[in-house]
């Protein structure tokens, strides 16, 4: 697919979520020798910030947020919007993602068949493979170097 991608056969893009809380994890800092870090946190961890985005190598990365969890509904929005495009352009457009219950929940599932007539492909990563969709690297990024002690 990648290589399909590269010399323009088809448009592939990489779809996950991703969430973020009030507190975040430790940064990366030096200590003394025998110092101790210390990191205080929130009482109060407030709502949960999710996002979800695509990612297309070289060319984009869109992504919104979303107070509390992302819902079947704004994927389903999104990934209309996808199959429209992909018709609209004339080109194969191939969806990378998770197994996530939101990606393969009935009502996604009845959408399939219309999707792929419009020109969109869903293609499942293996299960507890993350590492092998690369906007995990773009959260990564936006977690720890845009978002950290905001």
């Amino acid at each position: 697919m990648e290589l399909a991608a590269a010399t323009g056969e088809i448009d592939l893009k990489y779809l996950d979520e991703s969430g973020f809380c009030a507190w975040s994890e430790p940064g990366y800092t030096y200590y003394q020798r025998g110092e101790q870090k210390r990191l205080e946190q929130t009482k109060r961890r407030d709502r949960r910030l999710s996002i979800i985005g695509f990612f297309q190598p070289i060319i984009s990365f869109i992504y919104g947020l979303v107070i509390g969890g992302v819902g079947r509904k704004p994927y389903i929005q999104m990934m209309e919007h996808e199959a429209l495009n992909a018709q609209k352009v004339g080109r194969i457009r191939v969806i990378v993602q998770d197994n996530g219950p939101i990606h393969r929940c009935q009502e996604v599932q009845q959408l399939w068949s219309k999707w792929e007539q419009m020109g969109l492909y869903i293609f499942f990563l293996p299960a507890y493979c993350s590492q092998m969709n690369p906007i995990e690297l773009e959260w990564q990024h936006l977690k720890k170097d845009e978002l950290c002690g905001q």
